[in-house]
């Protein structure tokens, strides 16, 4: 039953219209030029906006990533969540990153969880992680076989 409504929800396999995926995740920066040229840096192309617009569209794989500007924005002060990005290969986007200036929180390093990943902030202070899945050969040491 939806507590909300108080209408009976349909079993999971006879409903329609469950979500599928995320089609967009939309971040607010108070400086559009220093968001675009962060997310340039890290290989996205702009579709839509840019460094003057109020509004700017990245090609993410099969989604979008949106920044909107907001000129009363103060960047994020505690943690709202985190932005999770697949890469081909997450010791380049690092270096990439490194060679233009930026500093993620950590090095690369492999997860028990299965990924390699590395953490870092954008210029708003939005939580992102650059990760792959390991394959099941490098995975074999984090799992427990117990």
């Amino acid at each position: 039953m939806d507590h909300t409504t108080g209408h009976e929800i349909p079993p999971r396999g006879e409903r329609s219209g469950h979500v599928q995926s995320i089609n967009a995740l939309t971040l607010a920066t108070s400086s559009m030029e220093r968001s675009v040229r962060f997310y340039q840096a890290l290989g996205l192309s702009v579709v839509f906006g840019g460094e003057d617009a109020p509004f700017t569209t990245f090609k993410v794989g099969d989604g979008y990533l949106n920044i909107q500007f907001d000129p009363d924005f103060n960047g994020v002060s505690h943690i709202w969540g985190r932005a999770v990005f697949w890469v081909d290969d997450v010791d380049t986007v690092y270096q990439d990153m490194v060679d233009a200036g930026y500093e993620p929180n950590a090095a690369p390093s492999d997860a028990p969880w299965g990924e390699r990943y590395f953490p870092m902030r954008d210029p708003d202070g939005h939580d992102l992680s650059f990760a792959r899945p390991l394959s099941r050969v490098e995975n074999r040491d984090h799992v427990d076989h117990a």
